[in-house]
């Protein structure tokens, strides 16, 4: 018999080890699912390359291209070396006219620019011991063709990242023409410079965009993942996993998670998966869960935003502003608890209100008490009426600026009291008093606080317009188009220009003798 228990003992001991287990494999392996949802379609990349291009020849025209110097052998005439310098460098005028970027599923985003052309300017000098000269020069490119495939991803603070696969870069033409007293002469030397300034150029272009993509990507690591709504919470919507591309959009899928500022814990439910509808007519579609929603509402209730205390001039104020003919609510009361001294009215959330998104509908049903407190002078408030009750609200959503806000109206006020109680014609006229301080001293001081409403992702001065907003079962899809801020744009920085010697393509030319 004891063998027989000591074997039990074994077998119990093992199906508790091997369900230790299979908990650790589900909980490291469990799916995570993001609260936003973030899809650029095609028309946004379309947008992009037009602003792109008008951003780069901004920063071209005002780029200050340091100035280049070296040595170079002239075997061929027989010169040791031939010092030289170009200065007040500048690209006057350049074009790209057949630019595209295209999603590549599963992959990235494939960059192409063909017969491209750029024309640029610069004075020379040139110093050796047989003798030295001055002029200007142009040198014109044409047949540029440029390709690549941006590799998106992200890194471990949740920031996309960037990388550079498969460039390939070529200069077909290049023709170079000096200025000045000699020009004839050195332009009888211009065409066989020609080739080793091409064959340089092709080496030195991927190098240089590679350097562009990691100066980006210095930018893109200090862009903040958590953003702090107001006072109260914050927003984190870092990427939760690589993007995903599909043959005419890409997925950013964000945590969309709010926290309350002391309290950066996640929260205690989990997001459901959700997809967004195949458009594609905006450039931009943002998916909001109702997982978003929950947590805003736990983060507040948290915070105790979600408790009001009013007294009873600012109860008056409220009812005068925002209704005619219910000044007379509070002499109702009066006459309800025959009460001659002031009084304080406190709405306490007793638990984080329940938010439902269903098609064409979104609400928030508070829970919440209600308390009336004599406010005699010289002495401590005195309860003189608790009640529980239920507020049903719809809520209201518009997009000003690069905020979602939320604005909430009441549908249904009711006081959670026994059912026989119900039917008592005092509990009813208490149910709609208090229903019409709720709708018209309450709700609009709410309202006033939800005014700063939600930050949308608003990365590199990019605003929303022609946006809307539909609500359906989960979450919320808002559909807008996108604006580049001329006034507030910031130039991003140029690299890779400095030392370039475009004879021996090397990063930095020979020191001057």
């Amino acid at each position: 018999m004891l063998p027989l228990l000591e074997m039990h003992a074994r077998m119990a001991q093992v199906l508790w080890g091997c369900f230790f287990l299979w908990t650790l494999c589900r909980s490291s392996t469990q799916t995570i699912y993001p609260g936003i949802k973030a899809r650029v379609t095609q028309r946004a990349l379309d947008y992009g390359i037009q602003v792109g291009m008008e951003m780069i020849e901004q920063m071209v025209k005002e780029k200050n291209i340091p100035d280049l110097q070296g040595s170079e052998s002239l075997e061929f005439l027989k010169v040791d070396y031939v010092n030289y310098s170009f200065s007040n460098i500048k690209i006057n005028a350049f074009s790209f006219p057949n630019t595209s970027l295209a999603f590549v599923p599963e992959v990235g985003i494939k960059a192409l620019t063909n017969h491209g052309t750029a024309n640029i300017s610069t004075d020379w000098e040139i110093k050796s011991p047989l003798f030295q000269d001055t002029g200007g020069a142009d040198l014109f490119l044409s047949g540029v063709y440029v390709t690549g495939i941006i590799i998106l991803a992200r890194n471990n603070s949740g920031q996309p990242i960037l990388k550079l696969q498969d460039c390939y870069a070529q200069v077909s033409h290049a023709h170079v023409s000096f200025s000045g007293e000699l020009s004839v002469l050195y332009n009888s030397f211009a065409e066989p410079m020609e080739k080793p300034i091409l064959k340089n150029l092709n080496e030195m272009l991927c190098p240089i965009i590679t350097s562009q993509v990691e100066a980006l990507n210095a930018n893109l690591s200090m862009l903040k993942v958590l953003t702090k709504i107001d006072n109260y919470t914050l927003l984190d919507y870092s990427l939760i996993n690589s993007p995903e591309i599909a043959e005419n959009y890409i997925d950013l899928n964000l945590k969309g998670l709010v926290y309350p500022l002391e309290n950066l814990t996640d929260s205690h439910f989990s997001p459901v998966p959700f997809a967004l509808p195949e458009l594609s007519d905006s450039m931009l579609y943002v998916g909001i869960s109702e997982y978003f929603f929950k947590s805003a509402s736990f983060a507040y209730f948290t915070a105790g935003i979600f408790n009001i205390t009013l007294s009873t001039k600012e109860i008056s104020n409220h009812l005068v502003k925002n209704s005619q003919g219910v000044g007379s609510v509070l002499s109702r009361i009066a006459e309800i608890y025959i009460l001659s001294q002031p009084f304080i009215v406190q709405v306490l959330a007793v638990e984080p209100p329940t938010v439902s998104l269903l098609r064409n509908n979104f609400t928030l049903d508070i829970p919440a008490s209600i308390i009336i407190l004599t406010q005699p002078k010289n002495s401590t408030a005195e309860a003189i009426v608790s009640m529980d009750f239920v507020a049903s609200t719809s809520v209201s959503l518009v997009i000003l600026g690069q905020r979602l806000i939320c604005s909430l109206s009441l549908n249904r006020f009711r006081l959670v009291l026994p059912e026989f109680n119900r039917s008592n014609i005092e509990v009813l006229r208490f149910e709609n008093i208090l229903s019409s301080i709720l709708h018209f001293g309450i709700l609009p001081l709410a309202n006033a606080k939800l005014q700063q409403g939600f930050p949308l992702p608003n990365p590199y001065n990019i605003s929303f317009i022609n946006s809307d907003i539909e609500v359906f079962e989960g979450f919320l899809l808002i559909s807008t188009d996108l604006k580049y801020e001329t006034s507030l744009k910031q130039q991003p920085s140029f690299h890779g220009w400095e030392g370039l010697s475009l004879m021996h393509g090397q990063w930095r030319g020979k020191p001057v003798p």
